[in-house]
């Protein structure tokens, strides 16, 4: 089966009308959860889970979506306790607890218990002991984590639905209110009419069934238009590892959790896979770092200070960005160049300044205007691109 043919089978299985129903249904829950004061709180623990972690806080947090509220959310990964510490500290009972793991991971399914114990909504992606467990059809780690950021990202952006219907909301007390604002456009069922939870919910579940397609489709796309460059990326980069050089990835936001994502798949790939570790550094890890030079100098030197400091002739950078746009993401790019650094970039849009100003060596472009689908779509491009740096001569 193809690389997109997995995918789409596995994206099929969880956006079918049953899975987009329950997705529509868990909407509710967290809504009412959130206007009850609820948190979002996401734990895991592996390099790849603590991605995921990141990615859905900060998605809650600073919702791209004009017009959206942000949403209160915490990421436990055990770094400054032990996880079971961390949440017995910070869970309170109308929280949302949301675990990112493989099915049977004792110390999650603990966690879970505990989260459920104190009242807490729960939710996994695999067979962990949730209250509701959404697990992709798939043997395969990179589709599977795939898959699960769509689902985050539906569970995202349709929750705010329930906030346009307020009335829907247990234990709120306003009339229901159709505040649709200027996302309107993403949800066009929403209007100046009343309606009852059942016509919500299966206005929301259609919703998901088409976000889940669109998400396929634009994975298609990306790996199809941008076959031969990830090829060419890969052959580059197998040579930079066996000259002994590394790969530096970074992004913002988002795409800072999937920059974290790449590093964690190169120097630690998913066991199944068996592939060797391979050199690779973040550079949206160190916070401080980040801050001293925000605060000193300005956001848009975040990176290139870093290629300053860690690039190396023959490194290969690797930048993630929805807009092609970001001021940070430029300026590491022409200093990696300046540095002899091969440069790789997946971007959104129509690539933005890094495609049309051709900064970047290999440029892979994700045509899309919308930010979830576009770094679910990124996720694949640079799955892939792990899997050919191993099979390719």
């Amino acid at each position: 089966m193809t690389a997109t043919a997995q995918r789409r089978r596995a994206g099929e299985a969880l956006f079918d009308e049953e899975g987009a129903t329950r997705l529509a249904r868990l909407c509710h829950r967290m809504a009412e959860r959130f206007a009850r004061d609820g948190r979002l709180v996401a734990v895991g623990l592996t390099p790849q889970a603590r991605s995921d972690v990141r990615h859905i806080a900060v998605e809650f947090v600073h919702p791209v979506i004009v017009g959206k509220r942000a949403l209160p959310a915490i990421g436990l990964a055990g770094e400054s306790a032990p996880l079971l510490g961390e949440l017995d500290l910070l869970a309170e009972p109308e929280d949302i607890v949301v675990a990112f793991g493989e099915p049977g991971d004792a110390l999650l399914g603990d966690a879970l218990a505990l989260a459920r114990a104190r009242g807490c909504l729960t939710i996994a992606f695999s067979a962990l002991g949730a209250e509701w467990e959404l697990e992709p059809p798939s043997d395969d780690a990179f589709v599977r984590q795939e898959v699960v950021e769509t689902a985050y990202h539906v569970l995202w952006e349709l929750v705010h639905v329930f906030f346009e219907h307020r009335g829907l909301l247990e234990g709120r007390t306003e009339q229901r209110v159709h505040d649709v604002g200027a996302s309107s456009f993403l949800y066009p069922f929403l209007g100046e009419r009343e309606h009852d939870l059942d016509a919500v919910l299966t206005d929301v579940a259609a919703s998901a069934m088409a976000k889940g397609e669109e998400a396929s489709a634009l994975r298609e796309q990306t790996l199809a238009d941008g076959a031969d460059t990830l090829r060419a990326a890969a052959a580059d980069l197998r040579a930079a590892f066996d000259a002994g050089r590394r790969l530096i990835a970074l992004g913002n936001g988002g795409s800072a959790t999937d920059a974290m994502d790449v590093v964690a798949d190169f120097a630690q790939a998913p066991a199944a896979k068996g592939w060797p570790a391979r050199r690779a550094l973040d550079l949206t890890a160190d916070t401080a770092i980040l801050t001293a030079i925000a605060n000193d100098i300005g956001t848009e030197a975040i990176f290139a200070r870093q290629v300053i400091a860690y690039g190396r002739p023959g490194d290969v950078l690797l930048a993630l960005s929805t807009s092609g746009n970001s001021l940070s993401v430029l300026d590491a790019l022409a200093e990696a160049r300046r540095r002899e650094l091969t440069t790789v970039a997946l971007v959104g849009y129509d690539g933005g300044r890094v495609a049309a100003e051709e900064l970047a060596d290999h440029v892979v472009i994700t045509r899309s205007q919308h930010i979830p689908r576009i770094q679910e779509a990124q996720a694949t491009a640079y799955h892939v691109l792990r899997e050919l740096v191993e099979s390719g001569p």
